[in-house]
């Protein structure tokens, strides 16, 4: 189905781009274009102007921050973060990165498209969320940094107002912490069933499991198998059910992914 007609602009400034979006309630800003412009044709969404953010450089920077972490901005891509020698700050994230569909979709897709549309089923928010990292959005009202569990407040659903921008993502430095992910895929290349993310320091380990609710789940626990398989099974979790997997199947598949997370992360 071809898109419907909607205005286009193309902002050399952050602040351009924010004055764009907050002064049309209709503006949706576009980035990779990978999720979007498919809902667009799908008309499921039917924004009045589109805000390109592809000449924001300020955007597309990827730096370590003066502690030893990682700064991201939103407009990098996957593949950029794959290959940066900066991403050595916590590996875990191009390693996730490299999962995501296939080369053409992360030549394309970015950092901020794949966090802020937050599909429950996306790779990247229990990544995030399990290393703690911390989201600054600017708006006409200034600059503003939450935290994971306040960004992601629902179904494709984030902390970013309307005439918002998230700009950049902030990763701690790892201090001795080491990271895991697991998924179960739908194919190859395909979103997730089910997936973990988890980061164990001193035996102790905070885990995000996504796929089984609106926002990824975040739980703490020691990493002993068992002790990981008790968190999840007292998180009461309400995951849906669909074709691919019933809920009783994903409350399973959470615990069989919790654990892989937290054993590689361990080991």
């Amino acid at each position: 189905m071809l898109l419907a007609e909607v205005e286009y602009a193309r902002p050399s400034t952050v602040e351009g781009a924010v004055r764009l979006l907050s002064s049309h309630a209709g503006a949706r800003p576009l980035a990779g274009g990978q999720t979007l412009t498919n809902v667009m044709k799908a008309r499921a969404a039917a924004p009045d102007v589109l805000v390109d953010l592809n000449d924001l450089e300020e955007l597309r920077q990827i730096s370590r921050t003066a502690d030893g972490g990682l700064e991201l901005g939103a407009m990098v891509t996957l593949s950029e973060l794959i290959r940066s020698p900066d991403a050595d700050a916590r590996p875990i994230l191009a390693e996730v990165a490299a999962q995501i569909a296939d080369v053409q979709v992360r030549n394309r897709g970015t950092i901020g498209g794949n966090i802020c549309s937050n599909d429950p089923t996306n790779h990247l928010p229990p990544v995030v969320a399990a290393l703690g990292a911390t989201m600054t959005i600017r708006g006409p009202d200034g600059e503003r940094t939450v935290t994971a569990e306040e960004f992601f407040v629902g179904v494709y659903m984030t902390a970013v107002a309307p005439g918002e921008l998230m700009t950049k993502l902030t990763v701690p430095a790892a201090d001795g912490a080491r990271d895991g992910f697991a998924s179960i895929p739908i194919g190859r290349d395909g979103t997730c069933i089910c997936n973990a993310a988890a980061t164990v320091e001193d035996g102790q380990a905070r885990i995000a499991l996504g796929c089984v609710a609106a926002v990824p789940v975040v739980l703490s626990s020691t990493a002993e198998e068992d002790a990981v398989r008790e968190a999840v099974r007292g998180a009461d979790l309400d995951p849906p059910s669909d074709v691919h997997a019933s809920d009783d199947y994903r409350r399973h598949l959470a615990e069989v992914v919790a654990l892989r997370a937290v054993q590689q992360a361990a080991g």
